[in-house]
């Protein structure tokens, strides 16, 4: 069997690896690379393995770093099955055509900043091939095999990450010998809001492991939920808004669902709260369409609250104009809204009607890329620069950290010292991280693994 990783191998973004054996080629997920364009738009436009080629695809879960090129490889020529969790290909199924939508308005711009010598800039893929990427989704129960033909079989997992995320568990034959292959994935956290505690498995052949934060430990997400109390409690008081950028899928509605349990407690003052996204919106629909999916503590909750996701006070805002008329709103409110660092989408807006407000608090509650105007935020820059305009930060800032959907250090830890109970490993490759990461990690993980944890490189190929 031969395995070649051709995206998150080295760096965190564009998770894709190619499994060959002498019958079958199959791809660990799709994702799109992220980050500047003129770095990341070659890496996606081309593909290193044969889309035409390719029996199938096994989707882990629908992040746009994991999914966000199925467009891209239907568009190259792929027309087989692509195997998720029913979960995942609803979810997937809106972020693509989100992300093709994202795609077209992008190449619009660069063909307005092109220099007339310039190549014309394109969409890497349409909202076309995004729905027909929906059309070869073929749903996989978790914890039950799946036998996929005489020579593969696959299994999912709880991975604890975001709704519908999936440790892939495939055994496959090769060469006349069944081979066992772990995919972590992105691995989640345990004890962590809402998702069940990612699952564990037993012996394998081969593991290849994400390690975005292989090298930290997390604060404890009951934190988070205290600080928005404090936080919201305190604009009640000060007449101020509490501006909070989070990303549309998972991070939102893990807010709403804490803050549900706030109001379930009573423990929360009586200030209005806005979810001014349309992707958050549309995504928390499909939250509630899975509820069943969700953790024990959901279960318990839905005995007496029939929607976790809403409440009294809450509000779901649609349309661009009532976005605009809650700058006008006089009076204590909470407002989230995507993007998560701050640089895109409609908290943009709200933020340059806040920043300059002392009695207004924006709270940040995940990592911020360095240039980002969420980087700005939390150095406490005396001003920060919005859409090109300079505006005094008066604002509180609080940053709060707890809310992170991957697995740390601890987790990592606890997760490897029970595949090593049950027998451990032949060998582990650390993708999907960046180098001190992906080194702590191989550490923490040797004496789990027959051989030491392999590092691979963008490209490079190992035979098991």
């Amino acid at each position: 069997m031969r395995i070649t990783f051709l995206g998150a191998a080295g760096e965190v973004t564009g998770s894709q690896h190619l499994i060959e054996t002498d019958s079958r080629r199959i791809l660990l997920d799709c994702g799109l690379f992220q980050g500047a364009d003129e770095e990341t738009r070659p890496k996606n436009g081309k593909f290193h393995c044969v889309p035409r080629k390719i029996d199938a695809v096994i989707l882990s879960h629908a992040h746009i770093d994991h999914s966000g090129n199925l467009p891209g490889l239907v568009k190259a020529g792929f027309d087989k099955p692509i195997f998720c969790t029913r979960a995942t290909a609803d979810i997937a199924a809106m972020m693509l055509r989100d992300s093709a939508r994202i795609q077209r308005e992008d190449a619009k711009y660069l063909r307005k900043k092109a220099r007339p010598e310039d190549a014309p800039v394109e969409p890497l893929y349409s909202e076309d091939n995004a729905r027909e990427v929906a059309q070869l989704f073929e749903y996989v129960p978790f914890g039950q095999w799946e036998t996929l033909g005489d020579d593969v079989r696959l299994r999912f997992h709880h991975a604890g990450h975001i709704l519908g995320s999936a440790i892939c568990e495939l055994e496959l034959m090769d060469q006349g010998e069944w081979k066992r292959l772990v995919f972590t994935g992105d691995l989640g956290r345990r004890g962590k809001p809402l998702l069940h505690d990612p699952a564990t498995v037993e012996r394998c052949d081969v593991v290849i492991t994400e390690s975005t934060y292989g090298n930290r430990v997390h604060p404890n997400a009951g934190d988070v939920k205290a600080a928005l109390q404090r936080i919201i409690c305190q604009a009640s008081r000060s007449g101020g808004k509490v501006i909070i950028p989070a990303f549309s899928l998972g991070r939102t509605q893990l807010l709403v669902y804490l803050l549900n349990e706030l109001r379930n407690e009573n423990a929360m003052c009586r200030v209005p709260v806005y979810i001014d996204s349309p992707l958050a919106t549309r995504l928390t629909d499909i939250y509630r369409d899975h509820q069943e999916g969700l953790d024990a503590d959901v279960q318990e909750t839905l005995r007496f609250d029939d929607d976790i996701f809403n409440f009294d006070g809450l509000y779901y805002v649609r349309s661009r104009d009532e976005s605009i008329a809650l700058n006008r709103q006089k009076g204590s409110l909470v407002v989230i809204s995507a993007s998560g660092m701050c640089e895109n989408g409609r908290v943009v807006h709200h933020l340059k009607h806040a920043v300059s407000g002392p009695e207004n608090t924006v709270m940040i509650i995940g990592y911020q890329a360095k240039g980002t105007l969420g980087r700005q935020l939390i150095q406490r820059n005396e001003y920060v620069y919005i859409r090109g305009r300079r505006y005094r930060l008066e604002a509180n800032v609080e940053t709060v950290n707890g809310l992170s959907a991957h697995a740390d250090a601890e987790d990592f830890r606890w997760w490897f010292d029970t595949l090593q109970r049950n027998g451990g490993c032949g060998r582990a490759f650390i993708v999907h991280g960046e180098t001190a990461a992906a080194q702590a990690l191989a550490v923490l993980i040797d004496d789990t693994c027959d051989t030491p944890p392999v590092i691979p490189r963008y490209g490079e190929s190992f035979e098991v």
